[in-house]
C-alpha cells in the first residue's frame, strides 16, 4: 500500500504573536510541523505497520522546511519530496492544490492523506480542492481509518454525529487532530531520517501554469479580537430571573 501524506511547514501557534499597523510579526523561526498533518502521518504509519507499504511525505514551502520534512522521516515516515518554493510567495489554497494536483498527475497510490486544515490559515479547502483536480472520491475530517477488503474506511466526524465511510482505492482523506496522539520521534528514529531519501523538485519544474499559482484571495489586514463586555448578574428567584432575562432579550436584543 502506497501513502502519500502533504505537509506543511507552519509557525508555532504557542509563539507570541504581534498586530502592528494591521501587519501580522510573528517568529518566524519557530516553525513546525502541522499539527493535524502530523496525525495524517501518524495514521498512515500505523496503517503501513498493519498492513505493510510505504509512506512518503510531500511539503510544498521554502529550503528551510527541511526540517519539518525531517520530523515527519524521524516519525517513520520512508521518503520525501520538497517542492521547493522561494518562501516568498503568497500561496492560497487553490494555488497549493494546483501544486500538489501537478506533482500527483503521473504519481501511482492507494491513498493520498492531508490535515484537514492548516494552523496558520484554518481554510481547510486544500485536501477537497486537490481530490477534484485528480478525480479521486474523498472523506474530509477523519477521526479514524482502517483497512478492510482493499478499501479504506473512513469514521469522520459530521455535523451530527460521527459517519462511517467506504472509500475504493486510490483515494483522499483528510485527517482530523482528534484521530490519534502523533509519536514522539526517537533518537533513533531522529538519526535514521538523516539517510532517508528527500527528493528535491523545483515549482518551475513542475510546469504549473502561471495563472494557477497566483493567490485568488487577498488578505486586507489584521486585528485584535474585540475584548468582550462583561456580562450581567442577576440575583432573585428563579422565576424573577427568568422573567428579567426574557424582558432584556426581548427589549434590547429583539429576540424573543
Amino acid at each position: 500500500m502506497k501513502f502519500y501524506v502533504c505537509i506543511k511547514q507552519v509557525p508555532d501557534v504557542n509563539a507570541p504573536i504581534q498586530i502592528k499597523n494591521g501587519e501580522l510579526i510573528q517568529d518566524t523561526d519557530r516553525m513546525i510541523l502541522n499539527a493535524y498533518d502530523a496525525s495524517a502521518v501518524e495514521e498512515a504509519l500505523v496503517l503501513t505497520e498493519e498492513h505493510g507499504g510505504e509512506v512518503e511525505v510531500v511539503l510544498v514551502g521554502p529550503d528551510k522546511a527541511t526540517e519539518t520534512i525531517r520530523k515527519a522521516l524521524a516519525m517513520g515516515a520512508d521518503k520525501a519530496t520538497h517542492i521547493r518554493t522561494s518562501g516568498d510567495e503568497a500561496y492560497d489554497s487553490a494555488s497549493y492544490a494546483h501544486i500538489l494536483a501537478t506533482f500527483f498527475q503521473d504519481k501511482e497510490y492507494d491513498i493520498i492523506s492531508c490535515g484537514k486544515q492548516s494552523q496558520d490559515t484554518d481554510a481547510g479547502l486544500t485536501g477537497g480542492m486537490l481530490a477534484e483536480h485528480l478525480d479521486l472520491p474523498y472523506a474530509t475530517n477523519a477521526v479514524g481509518l482502517s483497512i478492510e477488503d482493499s478499501k479504506l474506511i473512513v469514521k469522520r466526524q459530521g455535523d451530527t454525529g460521527q459517519e462511517m465511510i467506504a472509500l475504493p482505492t486510490p483515494s483522499l482523506v483528510t485527517c482530523s487532530n482528534d484521530m490519534n496522539e502523533p509519536r514522539i520521534p526517537s533518537l533513533k528514529g531522529i538519526m535514521q531520517s538523516k539517510r532517508k531519501p528527500v527528493e528535491s523538485v523545483e515549482i518551475a519544474d513542475l510546469d504549473v501554469e502561471e495563472n494557477k499559482l497566483k493567490s485568488k484571495t487577498k488578505v486586507t489586514g489584521y486585528r485584535e479580537k474585540p475584548e468582550r463586555e462583561a456580562g450581567q448578574k442577576f440575583e432573585g428567584e428563579p422565576e424573577e430571573i427568568a422573567q428579567k432575562v426574557a424582558q432584556l432579550l426581548d427589549e434590547e436584543a429583539n429576540v424573543v
